[in-house]
């Protein structure tokens, strides 16, 4: 009988798990800086968050493999599925 993995954070608050993303987020921004790349967190949801990719990784090829790595890193700490999500622009709420 197979016997489901407890989570590695099975109580986690959403100010915890803002604090995970931004902390994969911030580990991650050496290596992009190396190469004139950067970017900017700007949405946090609880099965889903955005960035805004910044400087040269708007227009690399391979940014989309940049995303799944760090994709990776947040599933493996959050120990449950977080989309990471390529924004172009920020939207601005309409009144």
């Amino acid at each position: 009988m197979l016997v489901p993995e407890p989570l590695k954070h099975p109580l986690l608050t959403e100010t915890d798990q803002e604090q995970l993303i931004r902390a994969v987020i911030e580990e991650t921004r050496p290596n992009l800086r190396c190469d004139g790349s950067d970017g900017r967190l700007v949405e946090i949801g609880r099965s889903r968050s955005m960035v805004k990719p910044t400087g040269t990784s708007v227009l690399c090829k391979l940014s989309f493999a940049t995303l799944e790595s760090i994709q990776a890193r947040l599933i493996e700490k959050l120990g449950k599925f977080v989309g990471l999500i390529p924004v172009a622009a920020a939207a601005k709420a309409r009144n």
